[in-house]
């Protein structure tokens, strides 16, 4: 999730005034909160994120760039998913498309933040194209699954039920933070000199939309993909139920 700025700040170093190694340097100290993050998103989509954030900065792409050209990989890699036959080459190319699309997803808010902070319109566009991914590649799976005849006709409601268990998880976790912020409670977005344990960023792993792009890769082998598809979707509806009663606990002693 990123906040996005039109202009850079006066006193932000240009491209030309630092090497590409010093622009790394810096993003790394300008990354948010590891709070509840799953291990792929914190451990490899961030970095990824940060190399393309620096090249993009280099560029000369502003971060709503940078946001339109991570919609246009995503939204390539569901277009093959529907209108492709399963195949290896396929699913590689389904989930390269994928996982540059949540790389540069992770860049654009680091690009922003690298340029000296966000616009509420660059933040509504990034949140804008998470939906609209996190809803549609599911449904591509579920036309997958039809028109290749890939599953018994039971099997297909599976990814419509993945469909609305992200749906809510992310209509969720943005609802939390906006009430947290709405009432000067701390966010899981801000930073914290407290880092958040490992243990937990992996015991969230299958709910990260990251595995999930490279869950891609076997598709090329129906057996396997879709088995490891309702697991994982069985993995995200649990954690969306638990989560459910933890939020409006935490939500709940916040005050009135």
């Amino acid at each position: 999730m990123s906040a996005t700025l039109s202009r850079p700040r006066p006193d932000t170093p240009t491209a030309g005034e630092e090497s590409f190694g010093a622009t790394l340097r810096r993003l790394g100290a300008a990354q948010k909160g590891a709070t509840g993050a799953p291990a792929y998103s914190r451990f490899v989509n961030r970095k990824l994120g940060r190399l393309l954030a620096a090249v993009a900065f280099h560029a000369g792409l502003t971060p709503n760039a940078v946001t339109v050209l991570s919609a246009a990989s995503s939204a390539a890699g569901i277009a093959l998913l529907c209108l492709g036959t399963p195949s290896w080459p396929l699913g590689v190319a389904v989930a390269g498309l994928l996982v540059l699309g949540y790389a540069l997803d992770a860049a654009d808010g680091q690009l922003a933040r690298l340029r000296g902070g966000g616009s509420p319109a660059g933040e509504w566009l990034d949140h804008m194209v998470d939906a609209v991914k996190a809803s549609s590649l599911h449904l591509a799976v579920l036309i997958a699954f039809y028109r290749n005849d890939l599953v018994e006709p039971a099997v297909l409601l599976v990814p419509i039920g993945y469909c609305v268990v992200d749906a809510v998880t992310y209509f969720g976790t943005m609802l939390n933070e906006a009430l947290r912020a709405q009432h000067g409670a701390p966010t899981r977005a801000q930073r914290s000199d407290q880092r958040p344990g490992v243990a937990r960023s992996l015991l969230t792993l299958p709910t990260d939309y990251g595995l999930l792009c490279c869950l891609f890769l076997v598709f090329g082998a129906p057996h396997l993909f879709t088995p490891l598809y309702t697991l994982l979707f069985g993995a995200a509806a649990a954690f969306l139920l638990l989560a459910s009663v933890k939020w409006f606990r935490e939500i709940g002693r916040l005050p009135r």
